[in-house]
Formats: C-alpha cells, structure tokens, sequence
C-alpha cells in the first residue's frame, strides 16, 4: 500500500478528508454523538457506556482530539472530553456545503 500523497490535494480536500475520518468509524460516533447529549464526559464514563476496552476509547478519543473537535481538560486523575463548538460548527459547514454544491446528481445510465 502507498502512501496518501496528501500534498497533490487542497487544503480544503485534506480537511474534509481528516474530519470524514473522525466519523468513520463507529465507536468515534457513538463517542461523539455521547459528548453532544452530555454537554461533556470522563473517559471511565464512555468506557462504561459503550462497553469497549479502556485502550480501544483512548484511541478514538486521540483521533477525534487530534482534528480537534473534541477537547480535554485533564483533572487529574480525570480527563474531561467536550465537543469542541467551534470545529463542530467548522465540520457542519464543510460537509453542508460540499452536499450543497453536489446537486442535480444523476446515473450514469
């Protein structure tokens, strides 16, 4: 397998790309859809809730961190993870408007 090249595309492309990633798998769904309705959760909590191991959470919740759409404010021993509003709001937008100017989409029959 080769790499990405992901210098031959926009900027705009890449980060389309990295935020469709967070949401490519299911457990970084579930992690995000968790955060909207709780407003904010302790990682122990989302372990609980989702019934994945401890490691498995932290990797998705790195993944979703390192985009930035969630952040964390580390108490110890805690760490509380937020939906980040204004990469939320960036993430809307960009998948609104590529949706928006993909219309009259037709079959190549």
């Amino acid at each position: 397998m080769g790499a990405t090249k992901t210098e031959v595309f926009t900027e705009q492309q890449n980060s389309i790309a990295d935020l469709a990633k967070a949401f490519a798998h299911p457990a970084r769904v579930a992690i995000l859809q968790l955060l909207v309705a709780r407003k904010a959760c302790v990682c122990g909590d989302l372990v609980d809730e989702l019934d994945l191991a401890q490691a498995t959470v932290s990797q998705h919740l790195k993944e979703l961190k390192r985009i930035g759409i969630i952040q964390g404010e580390i108490n110890p021993p805690r760490v509380c993870y937020c939906i980040n509003p204004e990469v939320w709001e960036e993430a809307r937008q960009t998948f609104g408007q590529m949706f928006e100017t993909i219309t009259n989409v037709t079959c190549c029959n």
